[in-house]
This record gives C-alpha cells, structure tokens and sequence, in this order.
C-alpha cells in the first residue's frame, strides 16, 4: 500500500479508504442485523487490512454502518487503525453532539479519529456549523476532550460554500467530490492544500461515473486500463489528493482499484500511462460535442436555486455530455432521476417542464445560451428512465 500524509493531521493515510456506505445491511439502523451480513462487513474490513487500507470510514447517516463496524472495531488493535465517523450539522448543536454519542455508542470507541462534519452541502447548513456556539465548535470541544482526534467536513456543496468552510481555517481536513468527469472543485483542494489539510476523495467509482459497471465506449478509451483504475491513477497522480473512498460491499471490491498502485510507485510516471489515454477522452469529447461547446458549456450558468424551476442546469448538461461522448447512459440515468428527490444532498430539478420555462433572464451570461434548452430537453429524453429514491446521504 502507498500512504500519504494527511495534511496536518499527520496521520500515515493509504491512498485508499474504506468506505462503509456500501457493505451495510440496512438504511434503517432500528433493522436487526443478520450474523451473514455482520460477516459480511468484518470480512471487508479484515481484507481491507490484509491490503493495508487502514482508514476506515462511516457515517451515522449510513443506516447500520456503525452498528455492524461496532461488531468487528474492537477487535482491532486500535493504535493501528484509522477510523472516521461523520455527524450531519444541526441547527441546535447540544442535537449534533448527542447524535455524535450516538455514534460512539454504536462503533463501540472511546474515541474517533477524525470526525467530519457531515454534508455541509448549502448555506444554512455551513451557518449551523461555522457561527458562534456552531456544530464546529462543539466538533472541536470533543477534540479537546480527546474523543476525536482531528476534525474536517464533507460536502456536496457548490465550490463558493466549500471554499468559504475551507477559508474559516478551523478544518483539518475535506472530504469532496472530485475525479475525470467532475474536475471543477480543483481550486477547493488548493485552498485545501495552502491551509495543509488533508484531502479525500467520496465516491470516486459510482459517483464519479458508475465505473464498477462500465460502458463498452469508455471501456476501449480507457485502454489498457479500466475506467476505475484509469481514474484512481488520474486522482492519484495529483500529491495534492490523500486517499480515495473504496465502497466495498464485498472483500474482493478492493481488488480493482489496487492495480492502480503500480502507477503510483516511487519512480513511476504515472502521467506517461495517463496522457494518451487523457488525449483520447478529450478527442472524443470534441468530436461528439464540438469543440466551441466543450469549452463553454460551463460558463455563465445560473445555481439551480436560481434558475426557472429549479433546473438543475449545470448538472443535466453535465451528465448529458458523458452520455453522448462516452455513451455514460446508465450512470446519467442514475443521476439524472435523483434530481428532484435528492434534498441537499443533490438539489434541483430535472428538465421535463423546460419547454415550458423562460431561461432566457437565466443564461444571460451564457455563451451558449441559444443552445441551452436544446440540449436540456434532449438530456431529458436520454436520462429520463426508472425513479430513482435516494437512499443515503454519501
């Protein structure tokens, strides 16, 4: 395994964490747990360890993660371990501290390793947490006491909140979303690395494109790598980023992403295997989506908060342009058909009424505006699929 230092934590991070979104049971922590699926958890968790992944994360919004780890945590020899838990912000934060007992309770610990202030994904949430007598403050009185040794935050937000939680100067560390097909919280991880934070990758295979179940396209332009250790490598090669989330539901879910490790070695280039397979993915984006839209679909889009119906604009054209270059249609469907019913976590609407809507006053300063509701109604007809209800807050 490689490890990373983890910013001033100082904590000896390996390059992969694992992730305890996936292997549990239950949504529903008040569901009984079955002995098959507690070994279940304990047998990713020692082959997490076999491979010398020693980070391992959960969240109390995990449904009966904490439990199920609680089962096998202490077992462990503790100094050799990594363990983060994430609390969701709370209005009161007398709320935010009992749900972290909660979390103490369940994972059995006298103390975490990091904590994360969980979803700081919009305003209200980041003023709960940063104001005077905040979510942070309690954060940090518990590291005070000692029961959580470093304390960060994750986030699904838009770059101006995470910027402004990283710029308070308080967190010693971020968890964000950040890998090929959503480069555009880099200036965040910056910020991150000015104040020596350390930086942690969510989700890098599902949402960062669904990669454990690839489209044959992406497939061959990733050649001779697979999607999910092309990306891990394109993340990885960056010092900049600490560790990547491994979402294991099952012990041999590791297997693909530490063949990436050969491109990462003392010595190793790993740019030299990346570019020309860097040069094929932008190549085809252009040839699918022209090269005067590649390089402005972006600019001068209105927050969806902002938009006429709340469409959810920047995101759709997003996933639209993966489903057209690089015929990413499961993965923006998936996507796609959460918006809507994504709350904070991933807000706005879909574009079925935009034929409907005026966004002229919306795109204003877009380059592209005349292009715009096109392309929205054309993501709709290719990502409008089976509902999809969000299941947790990862």
């Amino acid at each position: 395994m490689l490890y990373r230092r983890f910013g001033r934590t100082e904590i000896k991070m390996p390059v992969f964490s694992c992730g305890g979104m996936r292997y549990q049971q239950s949504w529903n922590d008040k569901d009984k747990c079955s002995d098959e699926s507690n070994r279940t958890v304990e047998s990713c968790i020692r082959r997490a360890l076999e491979c010398g992944i020693n980070h391992i994360e959960t969240a109390r919004g995990y449904g009966t993660s904490e439990e199920q780890l609680g089962h096998i945590l202490p077992k462990l020899p503790r100094k050799e371990i990594v363990v983060q838990t994430k609390v969701g912000p709370a209005a009161d934060a007398k709320d935010f501290l009992k749900t972290f007992e909660r979390s103490m309770s369940l994972l059995k610990l006298e103390y975490v390793d990091l904590l994360a202030v969980h979803g700081i994904n919009n305003e209200e949430r980041l003023k709960w947490t940063l104001r005077e007598g905040g979510c942070l403050e309690a954060a940090l009185e518990l590291k005070r006491q000692g029961r959580a040794r470093h304390v960060g935050f994750s986030t699904h937000a838009g770059l101006p909140v995470i910027l402004e939680a990283i710029k308070d100067g308080r967190f010693e560390y971020v968890n964000l979303h950040w890998y090929y097909v959503f480069p555009f919280n880099w200036p965040a991880i910056e910020e991150a690395t000015k104040r020596d934070m350390g930086v942690f990758i969510i989700s890098p295979s599902d949402k960062g494109g669904k990669l454990y179940a690839p489209s044959k396209k992406l497939v061959e332009l990733t050649a001779p790598l697979s999607p999910i250790v092309f990306n891990d490598a394109w993340c990885l090669a960056r010092p900049q980023v600490h560790t990547l989330s491994v979402g294991a539901a099952r012990p041999t879910d590791f297997d693909e992403h530490l063949k990436a490790l050969a491109f990462l070695q003392q010595g190793q280039d790993p740019h030299a295997t990346l570019r020309p397979i860097e040069q094929r993915l932008e190549a085809e984006l252009e040839k699918s989506l022209g090269r005067e839209w590649l390089a402005s679909w972006h600019v001068g889009l209105p927050e969806w908060s902002k938009a006429p119906g709340e469409v959810n604009v920047f995101e759709i054209l997003r996933l639209r342009n993966f489903a057209k270059a690089f015929d990413m249609l499961e993965y923006g469907k998936m996507r796609y058909n959460l918006l809507g019913k994504g709350d904070h976590w991933f807000p706005g609407n879909q574009a079925d009424k935009v034929k409907s809507l005026d966004l002229s006053g919306a795109l204003h300063k877009s380059p592209q505006r005349d292009k715009i509701p096109a392309a929205l109604a054309e993501a709709h007809r290719l990502l409008k699929g089976d509902e999809v209800k969000r299941l947790g807050s990862h």
